[in-house]
């Protein structure tokens, strides 16, 4: 056996001594610590259809007023919409003009909370870094393919995750492992975008099956969908004030639910 294969092996060994002490932390499942009935189904309806870019809608983000709202698609434009009680508008920039299109690398997707980042990438692993210092402070595991879509849970202690494996997962920080993990035998398409509700009580994620599916978080039961779009949904987002939901796909189209 080479240098390398003793290694490798050492470090497969290590792996599962890691993966052993994780299981032995683990008194009690999420289902056993929370005493709450479940939330039962969620029903929500279409409030606008936002028409305007000419291709695929690959991002988008609310503003924290939760009023505006920034999209950016394949036709080459970024889009800034004002949606709200007023009447939807909305302004446009080239994708050139001071933005730069992608951000490649393990941090791709990624969100931020104080010093901390959550990442996840192609490598099927989860990752928390400190951005102070630059370095990876924890590594999750559990998805078997790509990691999609990841986003912090409210109280910024856990976060979620979205594969190509058809389900979403529920790390807790302090834990140091998986809580919880959010399927359906009907679902086998990849997920492409995650996002909390303002309480962090429903899990909402994007399908390439064109819907969006609502989960109850504690209880990983499905709490409803939102149907409408004619191809995949590529990103998703909850407003600050958790009163609207804005959906994105590659049918050009974005949508405010709640």
């Amino acid at each position: 056996m080479s240098e390398l294969d003793q290694l490798r092996q050492e470090a497969e060994q290590l792996t599962d001594q890691i993966g052993d002490a994780r299981k032995a932390c683990a008194d009690a499942t999420l289902s056993q610590i929370t005493n709450t009935d479940p939330v039962g189904r969620v029903q929500t309806r279409t409030r606008r259809t936002l028409r305007g870019h000419l291709a695929k809608i690959y991002a988008m983000h609310w503003g924290t007023d939760s009023r505006l709202l920034v999209s950016a698609s394949q036709d080459d434009r970024y889009r800034l919409w004002r949606h709200h009680l007023c009447p939807v508008g909305h302004r446009d920039w080239p994708a050139d003009d001071h933005i730069p299109r992608t951000h490649r690398g393990h941090h791709e997707p990624f969100t931020r909370s104080g010093h901390q980042t959550v990442s996840g990438a192609c490598d099927t692993s989860a990752k928390l870094w400190d951005v102070r210092e630059g370095v990876c402070r924890q590594t999750f595991t559990g998805h078997e393919p790509d990691i999609n879509a990841i986003c912090f849970f409210p109280n910024r202690n856990a976060f979620a995750t979205g594969s190509d494996d058809a389900t979403c997962r529920l790390f807790d920080l302090h834990a140091d492992q998986e809580l919880r993990t959010y399927s359906h035998d009907n679902i086998i398409c990849r997920i492409t975008s995650v996002s909390f509700s303002k309480s962090g009580r429903l899990l909402l994620a994007g399908y390439d099956d064109f819907n969006c599916n609502v989960w109850d978080a504690l209880k990983a039961d499905g709490a409803g969908v939102l149907a409408g779009h004619d191809n995949h949904v590529s990103c998703l987002g909850v407003t600050d004030d958790g009163m609207a939901v804005a959906t994105g796909s590659w049918d050009s189209f974005l949508k405010i639910w709640n």
